[in-house]
């Protein structure tokens, strides 16, 4: 899948999408479907008590390597939609709703919580950590699996930004694209993905 997400935005950037049969492309995107569907609720932030360190540690991995997979799924779906001069079988409602699904949930609740403090949920039950004082404690290393999904999502969000702008969306998704758009703002250390972000609130203002 990632391979397959490289390639697309190749064929995108060549403008040659929509040389492919349609038939294909339409059952290539119901398979993308799937695979995005999988890692979309997927929470990367588990904190098994009874696990070991080494196995709570292989069961991140295994939920990350999920939910890498479904952004490479996503990106393959959108570099296909967003592609000069594609039939409008290609733009398939449930497909756009599930790359926006998995992108607001990874959002939330696996990149704000690593980028910004204020977003981490208190281990003991107290909530989600709201301190000022707590973003200044930051650390600023990311495990490169992070960095990599963030970079994905950056993408991703930017290329809906794109799509905006080839296909009329529902009202229902629009509102959805727009709470995507704004929260960034209120995010420390996600300066790429506000700049995506600026993009889309500004494709959504043209509606």
């Amino acid at each position: 899948l990632s391979e397959l997400g490289s390639e697309s935005a190749k064929i995108k950037a060549m403008g040659i999408m929509d040389k492919l049969s349609t038939d294909k492309t339409v059952k290539v995107l119901n398979i993308l479907e799937k695979n995005i569907q999988d890692g979309s609720k997927l929470s990367t932030l588990l904190n098994h008590n009874n696990d070991t360190e080494d196995e709570e540690r292989l069961w991140r991995d295994l939920i990350m390597e999920r939910v890498t997979k479904s952004a490479d799924a996503c990106l393959t779906a959108i570099n296909i939609m967003t592609s000069p001069n594609m039939p409008k079988a290609v733009y398939i409602e449930d497909i756009i709703e599930r790359v926006i699904q998995y992108t607001k949930f990874h959002l939330q609740n696996t990149l704000y919580p690593q980028y910004d403090p204020v977003y981490r949920v208190d281990p003991h039950g107290g909530g989600v950590l709201s301190s000022k004082a707590k973003r200044a404690k930051c650390s600023t290393h990311k495990q490169r699996v992070i960095v990599m999904l963030y970079n994905k999502v950056c993408d991703i969000v930017s290329s809906l930004s794109e799509l905006l702008e080839i296909q009329l969306l529902t009202d229902t998704t629009i509102l959805q694209v727009s709470s995507m758009g704004i929260t960034p703002f209120f995010v420390e250390n996600v300066s790429e993905l506000q700049l995506c972000a600026i993009k889309l609130v500004t494709a959504v203002s043209t509606f």
